[in-house]
């Protein structure tokens, strides 16, 4: 049974088992539908009905007929992403029952890079991203970051109105990454087309083919002319990942860095643009772009739920027997807000699980943080006027079971002259 909607089902044993319900695939009552646009209006609201039904872990549809468990509490999530052993990410078990043109398959799917399987075969590929992302010099990426943020300021500061996602945070994260990785611009615009299609679910199939396309295109260049960036890196590493192996690991590479990054940067921006807290601080600096970013990864994280696992048995959890092979997915936003952790205080608090934790934890948290504060700064230095042009509740979520993401974050500022180029 499938439900869109988000008023709380009963989920009551009547023969007093101490076990309260049974598995969140196969339960008779309805499944919370992360797809639809009532969860991305208010997804808050969707995990305090969830957990007054059904606690920790909750039945859920992560597209029409693609049931999964959405894990709500924190501690729960815990013990699940530090335990591969009882919930690897391998899903070929799973996905032999998925048809092809299932729109979530391209996120969920077996790929051979670290994100996608478990044991030995996840070390191999985890070593060598780990290490080829550990290279970056932040120095220079700071620089980076401040070369391509100048030039799109400049497109619009004298325009006095912008919307900040399709002319600021979304070609920025492009770009960034691109130079992170030396790949060109016109394979870049494949990769994010390719990509946008995978996120929103709609012609999935063909964006992956797309984005797998443009990546074998980056490979066999990298391969030709290798240079100091991470996907030559990644062929120089000692683990020697075949032309196959090197696309999937920029699969992860590329989904991690533009999406997420790029609703990081909105949301953040949001944040500060309508909290007193931060909006009355671009000039008097009473609290810091990090302390907002720290915020949001708290609060609306730009992967709101991913962190996929498949168990290999049966596995019982907080009283709920957990399938084995079916998706369990943590939502981290729905854990940061588990009132078992408290509501306190959240500045200068990191104990999020935005960047997840454990032996699938973001490895590259280090840059994004850089990245995503950099962009931020350069925007508020230039324009420190900045006001929505609209009002909070006019703004609109892009609907979606994994992200965290506006459709537009439109702004007004007083006109102002360009920047100095350098």
């Amino acid at each position: 049974m499938t439900t869109p909607q988000f008023s709380p089902p009963t989920s009551a044993s009547a023969n007093g088992c101490p076990v309260q319900h049974g598995s969140p695939i196969d339960t008779a009552g309805p499944r919370y539908a992360l797809y639809s646009e009532e969860y991305a209006a208010d997804p808050h609201r969707a995990y305090r009905e969830m957990r007054r039904t059904y606690g920790s872990l909750v039945p859920v549809e992560l597209a029409p007929d693609v049931p999964a468990t959405l894990v709500i509490g924190y501690h729960t999530a815990l013990r699940i992403l530090n335990d591969p052993e009882h919930f690897p990410a391998d899903p070929r078990t799973w996905q032999k029952n998925i048809p092809a043109e299932c729109p979530v398959l391209p996120m969920l799917e077996w790929r051979p890079n670290a994100l996608r399987s478990a044991g030995l075969e996840h070390l191999r590929y985890r070593q060598a991203n780990v290490a080829s992302i550990a290279d970056i010099d932040l120095h220079a990426l700071h620089s980076t970051v401040e070369r391509i943020a100048v030039p799109l300021i400049n497109s619009f500061c004298q325009d006095g109105a912008v919307d900040l996602i399709s002319q600021y945070a979304f070609p920025l994260t492009f770009e960034v990454l691109n130079a992170m990785l030396g790949c060109p611009a016109d394979i870049g615009q494949q990769v994010a087309t390719g990509m946008a299609a995978m996120f929103e679910g709609i012609n999935a199939d063909k964006g992956n083919q797309m984005l797998t396309d443009a990546l074998f295109d980056l490979v066999r260049l990298k391969r030709e002319e290798p240079g100091d960036d991470v996907t030559s890196r990644l062929l120089l590493h000692p683990a020697q990942l075949d032309d196959t192996e090197m696309i999937h690991q920029l699969v992860t590479l590329y989904g991690a860095g533009i999406e997420p990054q790029q609703n990081l940067i909105t949301n953040t921006l949001l944040l500060m643009l309508t909290d007193d807290r931060f909006a009355g601080s671009f000039l008097s600096g009473s609290l810091s772009t990090r302390d907002a970013l720290d915020e949001v990864l708290f609060n609306d994280p730009p992967m709101a739920n991913y962190c996929v696992s498949y168990p290999k048995q049966p596995i019982l959890i907080d009283g709920v027997w957990l399938p084995a092979h079916q998706p369990v997915v943590i939502s981290m936003s729905g854990c940061n807000n588990d009132p078992a952790i408290g509501v306190g205080e959240r500045t200068d608090n990191r104990a999020h699980l935005a960047w997840s934790v454990g032996p699938h934890a973001c490895p590259a948290r280090s840059a994004a943080y850089l990245v995503v504060q950099d962009a931020i700064d350069q925007l508020l230095d230039a324009l420190p006027e900045l006001s929505l042009a609209v009002t909070p509740d006019q703004l609109t979520w892009r609907p979606g079971p994994f992200h965290r993401a506006l459709v537009s974050l439109p702004v007004v500022f007083p006109k102002s002259p360009p920047l100095n180029m350098f």
